[in-house]
């Protein structure tokens, strides 16, 4: 597989009353061809911020995001370079991303036209990728108020696909959606990235659908990496407290009477992160050094990468059980 975007050590700022909140501080990852890579982690963790930075919306202040070899700059006014289309994103509002005043098969068609492509082609063209998504053909000349919410999100991944995409950043694409819709949008987009082998960025705080969709998993914790590894490796032995206490919250309707372990406490305000270890004022298995040093990510013995001082580099990892 092919390595088509890759983010260098990114962090992004906001300005909140004079203050500056880094929302994102110091995030390396890669996406390949052909590849899911599911984000997880609780709410206010960065990972929006983070999928925006990536496709140029926000720009970060530290870091680069580099897309098939060349770094992603910050969206403007102006005509976006032909290379970076093929960046697009998904937005988790399907009833906020889309024109209430223009039919659907012109919106579609706007990546069409500005690509060279003739008005009438694009709408033809537009008609075609509704059908790809599962959708009428005569859609094109319906507004979005006249579908519904899954209808809708079919609609944004139909207009993402109209750039042609290699990458797509998916920006929990499902959560807005009912239960039977999110599996016909996860299903969707599963095949997909399978038809046209493009690498996909999958943002959510539902772990039993990155389960069953990725096939890699990058869990995040107020604005860092701690973990990242295959869905096998993350789900059957994770080796960070805070991936082990997000699978434990996970409940299971299997009839084993499982009961889901609840995590104390919240994300800390990313105004005054915790010293050390971010994740350590939570984690009933911190050691002094967690108050203090900041662990960075570190390569096992399995491949996976990992942010903690009970796992050492090399070596296979330490199995995790919280009290």
């Amino acid at each position: 597989m092919k390595e088509i975007l890759n983010v260098k050590n990114v962090s992004v700022e906001y300005d909140r009353h004079g203050r500056k909140v880094r929302a994102v501080a110091g995030v390396d990852l890669t996406l390949n061809s052909g590849e899911i890579l599911g984000l997880v982690g609780e709410s206010g963790c960065g990972k929006s911020t983070l999928g925006k930075a990536i496709v140029g919306i926000l720009r970060p202040v530290n870091g680069e995001v580099v897309f098939d070899g060349k770094p992603v700059k910050k969206l403007t006014r102006g005509k976006r370079p032909k290379h970076f289309r093929n960046l697009q994103m998904i937005f988790q509002d399907p009833y906020g991303s889309l024109n209430p005043r223009r039919k659907i098969g012109v919106q579609i068609a706007d990546a069409l036209i500005v690509g060279g492509m003739s008005k009438k082609l694009a709408l033809l063209k537009a008609a075609d990728l509704l059908e790809k998504v599962g959708l009428p053909r005569n859609a094109v000349d319906r507004y979005a108020h006249q579908f519904s919410g899954g209808q809708r999100q079919r609609i944004s991944i139909a207009r993402a696909l109209a750039a042609a995409p290699t990458a797509i950043i998916a920006d929990e694409p499902i959560s807005a959606l009912d239960t039977s819709s999110q599996a016909q949008v996860a299903n969707l987009l599963v095949n997909l990235v399978d038809e046209f082998d493009m690498g996909m960025v999958f943002i959510s705080h539902d772990l039993s659908i990155v389960r069953r969709i990725s096939d890699r998993v990058a869990v995040m914790y107020l604005g860092k990496i701690v973990e990242v590894g295959t869905v096998d490796q993350i789900w059957n032995n994770p080796s960070h407290p805070y991936t082990r206490a997000l699978i434990s919250a996970i409940p299971h309707a299997d009839g084993t009477s499982f009961m889901p372990q609840d995590l104390p406490g919240d994300v800390p305000n990313p105004m005054s992160p915790p010293s050390g270890c971010r994740f350590h004022p939570r984690c009933p298995l911190a050691k002094d050094e967690c108050r203090s040093n900041e662990p960075a990510l570190r390569r096992l013995g399995d491949g996976r990468d990992v942010a903690c001082v009970l796992q050492t580099s090399g070596s296979q990892p330490v199995t995790i059980t919280l009290n």
